[in-house]
């Protein structure tokens, strides 16, 4: 477990930006630690009691196993078959591509960009990017890890103010697995907030969207456009 403050009351997002540095630093020394002797390494928060938070104090976990789980490993099979076929990462290049779209785009700085990825099964969720290459989280630079802890501010913020609540989530960091080189792996985090319509309207996965295929009630772009208004 991660704490992300000594006081109780403090969500990530109302951190200051120099406490969410701290957190950002804690995840990249347990990634570190932990990746040195495991696969895989899965750095999480689960926010609210929506999402199975039973603890009120905001925090975060951490998981290590000796595999790589099944969802990681698609994503890791993925990157290897575009780097294969295109010799580059594949999202830096669906980064650079949302940013000269604009449409799906949150917000960004110099070396960071949060969108509503077009394939997004949650109506308001993101994807937050590296606009460099990079692989995991030691490996960022402290002017890296300070421009992740403004715009984890900004997009948390962004999530709170959409229905003046705080805003539930899951989210986790993907980095690549284990220690060896990993050219076609880009470090990126994913946010699945349940919330649809307003700070009690929940977005539920039944039916047809179980036994099927996931359904949006929203675009992306309608949902990216929403977040960039809520100031």
């Amino acid at each position: 477990m991660i704490c992300f403050s000594p006081r109780h009351d403090l969500t990530l997002a109302e951190l200051s930006v120099e406490g969410i540095a701290k957190v950002v630093d804690a995840w990249s020394d347990v990634a570190a630690d932990l990746g040195s002797r495991f696969s895989w390494v899965q750095i999480f928060e689960n926010k609210g009691a929506v999402m199975g938070c039973s603890n009120p104090h905001p925090h975060g976990q951490v998981w290590a196993s000796d595999f790589i789980p099944s969802l990681p490993l698609r994503e890791d099979r993925s990157q290897q078959e575009y780097w294969g076929t295109h010799g580059r990462p594949l999202l830096l290049d669906v980064m650079e591509a949302e940013v000269a779209d604009g449409t799906r785009v949150v917000c960004q700085n110099e070396h960071w960009v949060i969108v509503v990825p077009f394939w997004a099964t949650w109506p308001f969720e993101y994807l937050l990017l590296p606009r460099f290459p990079v692989q995991r989280l030691p490996q960022l630079t402290d002017e890296q890890r300070n421009s992740l802890a403004i715009i984890l501010k900004e997009g948390l913020t962004r999530y709170d103010r959409l229905f003046d609540a705080s805003f539930p989530y899951t989210m986790g960091w993907h980095g690549a697995p284990g220690l060896d080189p990993c050219e076609h792996w880009i470090l990126h985090a994913h946010f699945y907030p349940p919330l649809l319509r307003s700070a009690t309207v929940k977005k539920f996965m039944v039916g047809y969207e179980m036994l099927a295929e996931p359904q949006r009630d929203l675009t992306p772009e309608l949902a990216a456009e929403r977040l960039r208004l809520s100031r």
